[in-house]
């Protein structure tokens, strides 16, 4: 909860709610296996208007907990039989950027020894290792060339040898152009044709010659890959999907059919019965092998503006038992959203200002009158909720930003005068607002 007010203000209930879900799912890891398997996530349905938040948690959720974490639209998803996505390729996504998760912690951790191994094919690269004839002087020349070695290495350390030039063998990673379409849709390729055709997708060899620095990063990255066991990264990747994978269906309001509806519409009541499986606990078949989706958590969210979720078919409705209505968002939100955050609006302004040498500063009565305004431009036209500050702070600061470059080593201060005079005409009118902010 204390990590989540960092970034998302207000919503208290919507924050609670998912902090009990990862705190559950903790606890079943601690449970023996057999009572551990018997455990379902309890799946958590947002219901609130656009902009109050609702991604923002789910996402944050996941970078606290290094969960592999994907976000998906609803709306996006055709039913099984129609050209689309299948529902299916929300599980592939978020097995793959597992995959990544995994694989940029293995190369963190052998960093250091593929530098080590690196460094040693740039020194035999640098100072070929000469044969030593056995003689009284054997000794002798190898420990010289051992000192000369490891002078060189200090050299290339402090950085003295980076104007040096070197050949080294490097692979390109060329893709053969050509496309494979299924019945479905062109992203999914039922056969693994890299495993059918290893040498097809390899890439030629190539001799190319590189300053030292950038040869030793080539040879750091080759080091990395032949050190990685990407068998084990996968069984790593697909283990941690399973036990701790998220999943965010966004937009699920808009697949919310209702019965009678006319003519064809292909993602509403099919895609739900489709989503059904996934979400109840199903086997997935990736190119990384089979993933059981029984222990992932569905955070599912909707504005519900026009649907209702009793909308939902009933399977739907039961597979996501946390129901959390998010509220609106008023005046004295956008005052807190706009200061508060780590990554408020107020902050990032600042600092994108500062890069041209300009200092900006917010009066609070400044902030306080932004808040207003936004508020009744939402009041009066669509309810976007915390998205309209965007907007409006993009009006608000369209002439400093246009002339920073000039305004260079002078200090602005944005005062409640400002504002008014920048957004208040726009404001008062209501087609003008309509159609400006």
């Amino acid at each position: 909860m204390a990590e989540l007010d960092k970034y998302v203000v207000g919503q208290h209930k919507a924050k609670r709610a998912v902090a009990i879900a990862l705190r559950n799912r903790v606890r079943r890891q601690r449970l023996p296996p057999e009572m551990a398997d018997e455990v379902a996530p309890k799946n958590i349905l947002m219901i609130g208007p656009t902009g109050v938040g609702k991604t923002e948690i789910a996402r944050r959720l996941a970078r606290l907990t290094h969960s592999p974490f994907v976000k998906v639209e609803a709306s996006k998803f055709t039913e099984v039989g129609y050209v689309g996505r299948d529902v299916e390729s929300m599980v592939r996504d978020l097995v793959e950027l597992a995959v990544s998760l995994v694989r940029e912690e293995r190369l963190s951790e052998v960093r250091e020894k593929a530098r080590a191994n690196a460094e040693e094919r740039i020194l035999d690269l640098l100072l070929p290792l000469s044969p030593v004839v056995p003689d009284v002087d054997g000794d002798r020349v190898r420990e010289q060339a051992r000192n000369t070695r490891e002078r060189l290495r200090e050299q290339l350390r402090e950085g003295q040898l980076d104007h040096r030039f070197v050949e080294i063998e490097a692979r390109e990673h060329a893709f053969p152009a050509f496309e494979v379409v299924t019945g479905s849709s062109v992203e999914e390729i039922g056969i693994n044709l890299k495993e059918m055709l290893p040498g097809f997708f390899q890439g030629r060899s190539k001799t190319r010659r590189l300053s030292v620095p950038e040869a030793l990063d080539q040879l750091v990255e080759d080091e990395q890959q032949k050190l990685i066991d990407m068998e084990h990264v996968s069984k790593t990747a697909v283990h941690r999907v399973e036990q701790s994978g998220i999943i965010f269906i966004d937009e699920i309001d808009k697949i919310a059919g209702r019965e009678g509806s006319q003519g064809p519409d292909v993602s509403r009541e099919g895609v739900q019965r489709d989503l059904l499986p996934i979400v109840e606990g199903t086997s997935v078949t990736t190119k990384h092998g089979l993933v059981r989706t029984d222990h992932i958590l569905f955070i599912a969210a909707g504005a519900f503006h026009v649907s209702k979720p009793s909308d939902l078919i009933p399977e739907m409705q039961g597979r996501f038992p946390i129901r959390v209505e998010l509220e609106a968002l008023g005046r004295d939100d956008f005052v807190r959203i706009l200061t508060e955050p780590r990554n408020a609006l107020v902050r990032q302004y600042t600092a994108l200002l500062e890069t041209e040498g300009v200092d900006i500063h917010f009066a609070p009565e400044a902030i306080e009158r932004l808040a207003d305004l936004a508020a009744t431009v939402n009041d009066r036209t669509e309810n976007i909720g915390a998205r309209r500050l965007h907007t409006v702070m993009e009006k608000l600061l369209d002439e400093v930003s246009f002339a920073a470059p000039e305004l260079s080593g002078q200090s602005l201060t944005i005062d409640a005068a400002y504002v008014d005079r920048m957004l208040a005409d726009i404001v008062s009118n209501d087609d003008l607002s309509r159609y400006v902010l």
